[in-house]
């Protein structure tokens, strides 16, 4: 199995463990300690040594935020999470706050004292938030206090080792673009905006600028290192020799200089001395190699990561790779959805067995390298916990009568994949089947989007609310994510949501994913990823427009559908992507489930 089911975490060792880091803190005159859920380079997913406030909490979610004061300590998570959080924590030693309705610089504000004193791991903090953070304690009278090394790291016994997973070379017949010409690009940018150098530390940008792919990150094939780039001459890999065979180390050494992370602030410092103009991207880099770059002299250019808008706009190689991972992971999701309806019914099916049978269908294609992120597998009340993951002791069984919600993706050498399916399991409560449609109507109505060029994530969100607006109804996340090309299954700049003021433009990959949740009874979501393309013309229309085709291919439920509450276009749409799933992934199917997806995919 890809995916385990052990519990990590106990809210009650949440207790003791606050015990020992307050006192810790007490020994460097500290009032309290701010815990990110981040690594040095800013990762979503993290590795196990850097879970420091999964540890400290309990809470397992991919973002948030804990500062830890003497008399209390308040975990910060976004609404994705509200609910995981509450379960996961002990309401005893933890106040939950909404990340987004209360950001913890606004908490520090109000909840500081003068001349407290803060602590904070600079490596651990964007540049951006370390400015954020230190503004709140100014105006608290309060100061921020950097920390090495991290308290955190002293109290916690057996803490995991750092990852030191093989890295390996993408070949171009997968990445469509020689990493020669990938770094030439970075470096003509670079002499645009007058810098001598960038620093890159996001993984996945440093796995797409080198071709290179790594196992130090779970679900995410990027190798933790850092890069800096050049204007002008070879660029620098700072990485542990350790996950270099000699063919791999051979290959970068056309491309860079390699030594290893501890090498990477002498390097700066050394620009920095001679004046040099470094660009760094304030929401990936650490305070601590800003820090760095300051104090030796140099330049500071901010600017975003200049790998993130060129891999996300996939070139030919990588939408075809796309195209192909999709028809592959549609063909393997639909032998598991025809499993589904056969067995589920009878009451045996639990959470666990089909996150197993899923997978099970995934590696029988011969080309699963991963999965894209842990499944979401959530029956009942549980699928209404956004980002539920399901654990032994939590595991329910998929019982009749409710809704069962799956999100799941593959990782494959020529494209990631992220789908989500809500199913029936047994005759629909009517209310589901009138929520279920209206999660529906807004997810055809963003499918079936034509905008302009210069049209961003922000002005499309509305058409995937609007039906749900409607009913006085919303969803507390996002409508759409950017997805890379066997690397990040959540991948930016490109999103579709409230806060997205990128421009959307063709070769981008987004998730199409409105949803609805009732707390304690079930949860709707419907995702299919599309790919941003250039729109047909229509008779008479003046301006180019852009359009989404659907790479994801899996039915959707109909049993869940309300037809009086769709119109003719949205039946047309329906109709027309279902025998378009029928057509491209019929063929690779045996006999029984080819049966099964013709009625699946019948027209209403």
């Amino acid at each position: 199995m890809l995916q385990t089911f052990e519990t990590t975490t106990d809210p009650a060792r949440a207790a003791p463990r606050l015990h020992a880091l307050r006192a810790a803190l007490k020994t460097r005159n500290l009032d309290g300690f701010i815990i990110p859920m981040n690594d040095e380079h800013m990762n979503e997913y993290i590795p196990p040594s850097a879970r420091r406030l999964e540890w400290i909490s309990g809470f397992s979610g991919s973002a948030g935020m804990v500062i830890v004061m003497q008399k209390q300590a308040v975990l910060f998570v976004d609404g994705r999470y509200t609910l995981q959080a509450a379960r996961q924590t002990d309401p005893d030693c933890f106040r939950i706050e909404h990340l987004v309705e209360l950001p913890p610089a606004k908490w520090i504000e109000k909840n500081l004292a003068k001349s407290m004193k803060l602590g904070f791991d600079p490596w651990l903090h964007s540049s951006r938030n370390t400015q954020n953070l230190e503004k709140a304690c100014a105006k608290a009278a309060a100061e921020l206090i950097p920390c090495a090394p991290n308290p955190v790291d002293e109290i916690w016994s057996n803490r995991p080792a750092p990852p030191c997973g093989r890295i390996t070379r993408h070949p171009l017949k997968y990445a469509g673009q020689k990493a020669e010409e990938k770094l030439g690009k970075i470096a003509e940018q670079l002499r645009r905006k007058g810098a001598d150098a960038t620093v890159i530390t996001l993984t996945d940008s440093i796995a797409w600028a080198f071709n290179i792919r790594g196992r130090d990150l779970p679900r995410n094939p990027a190798p933790l290192a850092f890069a800096v780039i050049p204007a002008k001459g070879r660029a620098g890999l700072f990485v542990n020799p350790d996950k270099l065979t000699p063919s791999t180390t051979g290959y970068l050494q056309t491309l860079a200089d390699i030594a290893a992370p501890a090498s990477l602030i002498p390097e700066l410092e050394k620009r920095g001395r001679k004046g040099q103009s470094i660009q760094i991207d304030p929401a990936s880099c650490a305070g601590a190699i800003v820090k760095s770059l300051e104090n030796s002299g140099a330049k500071i250019l901010p600017a975003a990561d200049p790998c993130i808008a060129l891999k996300a706009i996939k070139n030919a190689t990588e939408q075809k790779g796309a195209k192909t991972a999709h028809i592959r992971d549609g063909a393997a999701l639909s032998r598991f959805l025809c499993w589904l309806e056969a067995k589920a019914p009878g009451g045996k099916v639990s959470e666990i067995s089909a996150v197993e049978k899923l997978e099970e269908c995934r590696i029988q294609t011969g080309k699963l390298r991963d999965i894209s992120f842990d499944t979401i597998s959530g029956a009942g009340p549980n699928g209404a916990i956004v980002h539920y993951r399901v654990s032994r002791q939590s595991n329910r069984k998929l019982q009749s009568g409710e809704l069962y919600l799956v999100d799941s993706g593959g990782q494959y050498q020529d494209g990631t994949t992220d789908v989500t399916r809500t199913l029936a399991i047994g005759p629909p409560p009517p209310e589901a089947i009138r929520h279920f449609t209206l999660v529906l109507k807004g997810h055809i109505a963003l499918a079936r989007a034509r905008f302009p060029t210069g049209t961003t994530g922000a002005q499309l969100d509305i058409l995937a609310r609007n039906a749900l607006w409607r009913a006085g109804l919303d969803y507390d996340h996002g409508t759409g994510h950017g997805v890379g090309s066997y690397l990040c299954v959540h991948e930016g700049p490109q999103a579709i949501s409230r806060r997205s003021h990128v421009a959307l433009e063709p070769g981008m990959i987004l998730s199409n994913e409105p949803g609805f949740y009732r707390e304690g009874k079930y949860g709707i979501r419907i995702e299919n990823l599309m790919l941003v393309k250039e729109a047909a013309d229509i008779k008479g229309g003046e301006a180019p427009m852009l359009g989404f085709e659907p790479l994801t291919l899996a039915p959707i439920d109909l049993n869940l559908i309300d037809k009086v509450l769709l119109d003719l276009e949205e039946k047309t749409w329906l109709n027309a992507y279902h025998r378009h799933v029928s057509q491209t992934i019929g063929p690779r199917l045996p006999e029984d489930v080819q049966i099964w997806l013709k009625t699946a995919t019948r027209p209403i």
